[in-house]
């Protein structure tokens, strides 16, 4: 198999000033890296014209694939499609299918059809059109060179169904010859340089074409194997082989085989077991409860979360004791314990979760240092707690309590703890 390069260029000037995060270039690096496509640069620019045309030139010049996000919309500062167009040297005209579908979602949202909106439906005739069926905003597939140019919308739900639907397999058929097939063992409570030492001999062994990559998280490390090949049989085969040689060797830290998140997995485990889980949340503020419900189909067995930020719905809602809270504080072990207790309570589930914590300056910072975090898991027979200590910001610190929670959560129902 060739090794293919791509490069990703995305376009606005609300990137370079920090006014908006580029997420589009990390899902389609991971995209195109499953397929086996090495990323060789990911480059922002503004809406200048020029600097478009500079990107463009020096990414063809080294990859068989650009990929552009941005400046696709219908007023005078999105650039790129006319630029491409003359690119490319083709004459806009009017995308029948694309005007229709234009007009369809602005007549289901009661929305009147303007001028500036047919402009959305004017796409350069020598492109391959991506319809985006998410918004107004089609992708174009162009060639030139043996090279493709794809171009799409900035907005991220749009950019990825525009690949998920029409791009990828496009791809695929022009760029992939052989197969390409990834297994996943993912693992909790041990460094990556940890489990390194324990596998490096498996990981010696691997045949050349059977890489090996790890993939460290809050908590977490998923190894990811994948084969490259002609016949996709033996790469199957084989894969599961080094698979279960990878999972039998790190078996007391294996969380799973599949390449999904933890609540996913907790989820799975929970629907298996019959088993349902309520949660008692202060100082993540529902975010663990949003993990959960991101699953489809939670709803069999995560019960719900009671947001309890102040000391009264602790007490009225959950039936913590005051006087816990007033002699060890919101911010301890004995009101997690009482929380986790309290949520078996109110939900009548088979397990329940409570955190409380300190995630920046206020409320007990004069009594706990910033970042101190109490979570306990129950059942009815027993609780479990543990301290966690998070040193970044109030942000990122709640992220990493949600992530610790679940693994928490998860190392309680499998007895890990």
């Amino acid at each position: 198999m060739s090794n293919i390069k791509a490069s990703i260029i995305t376009i606005g000037d609300e990137l370079l000033i920090g006014q908006t995060i580029d997420t589009n270039s990390a899902w389609i690096a991971q995209r195109l890296n499953e397929l086996g496509i090495d990323v060789l640069r990911r480059v922002a620019v503004g809406d200048n014209r020029n600097d478009i045309i500079d990107a463009l030139d020096a990414e063809l010049a080294s990859s068989s694939i650009v990929l552009i996000t941005g400046g696709l919309g219908p007023t005078a500062d999105d650039i790129t499609k006319p630029l491409l167009n003359e690119y490319f040297g083709g004459t806009m005209r009017i995308h029948e299918p694309t005007k229709e579908h234009v007009r369809e979602l602005f007549t289901k949202r009661n929305r009147p059809f303007l001028e500036r909106n047919l402009k959305q439906a004017e796409l350069p005739d020598n492109c391959i059109v991506l319809f985006n069926q998410m918004g107004t905003a089609p992708g174009m597939w162009f060639e030139k060179d043996n090279k493709v140019i794809i171009s799409m919308p900035g907005v991220p739900f749009e950019m990825v169904s525009i690949m998920e639907n029409e791009a990828l397999d496009r791809i695929k058929e022009r760029f992939i010859t052989g197969s390409i097939i990834h297994r996943s063992v993912i693992t909790a409570g041990e460094g990556e340089s940890f489990i390194a030492d324990k596998i490096q001999d498996l990981e010696e062994a691997l045949p050349v074409y059977i890489k090996l990559a790890y993939l460290p998280g809050a908590g977490m490390v998923k190894l990811r194997l994948t084969a490259k090949g002609a016949n996709k049989e033996k790469l199957i085969t084989e894969l599961d082989y080094w698979q279960n040689r990878f999972a039998e060797r790190l078996s007391y830290i294996m969380v799973s085989l599949e390449d999904i998140p933890m609540e996913q997995i907790i989820g799975d485990w929970m629907k298996t077991h019959h088993a349902t889980i309520g949660l008692a949340e202060s100082c993540t503020g529902g975010n663990i409860a949003h993990h959960f419900t991101q699953v489809m189909g939670a709803s069999t067995y995560f019960c719900g979360s009671i947001v309890c930020y102040q000391v009264p719905v602790k007490v009225n809602v959950l039936g913590v004791n005051e006087q816990t809270i007033d002699q060890y504080g919101s911010v301890s072990e004995q009101t997690a314990t009482e929380m986790a207790k309290g949520a078996l309570n109110v939900f009548h589930s088979n397990y329940s979760f409570a955190i409380t914590g300190l995630l920046s300056l206020g409320g007990e910072s004069d009594k706990k240092p910033v970042g101190t975090v109490w979570m306990a898991v129950a059942n009815k027979d027993r609780v479990v707690t543990k301290e966690f200590h998070f040193h970044y910001d109030r942000l990122r610190n709640k992220e990493m309590a949600t992530s610790m929670a679940m693994l928490m959560i998860w190392k309680f129902i499998t007895n890990r703890i």
